[in-house]
């Protein structure tokens, strides 16, 4: 069984930076993606960015050229840089990775980490 363990979040000024990362961890296991989703309060959980064993990448709209999505050589950590970090980016962050099942052929099934908050001051 796959899991993920988050770190690296807290609080924050507007304009300043944070780092998060996320490890999976277990047996004998392969990744298609990871990413981040944010959700706020009030708000659907939402795509932050995401990271393919292809190597592209997907951002939201809103977090373009700020953030920055990556994955370590092995595949199982995912770092995401914020830079100029504003107040609506603040939220529960939540680790996600698409994991490759041994069978049927080209399925997988989505791990899922705790969440770490992630909180904006002005």
């Amino acid at each position: 069984q796959v899991q993920l363990v988050e770190s690296g979040g807290g609080s924050v000024q507007a304009g300043g930076s944070l780092r998060l990362s996320c490890t999976a961890s277990g047996k004998a296991f392969s990744i298609r993606s990871m990413g981040w989703y944010r959700q706020s309060h009030g708000r659907q959980r939402e795509l932050v960015a995401n990271h393919r064993s292809t190597g592209d990448s997907t951002y939201a709209e809103s977090v373009k050229g700020r953030f920055t999505i990556s994955r370590d050589n092995a595949g199982k950590t995912v770092v995401l840089q914020m830079e100029k970090v504003k107040e609506d980016d603040a939220g529960d962050y939540y680790c996600n990775a698409d994991v490759i099942n041994l069978a049927p052929l080209d399925s997988y099934h989505e791990v899922w980490g705790q969440g770490i908050p992630v909180i904006v001051s002005s």
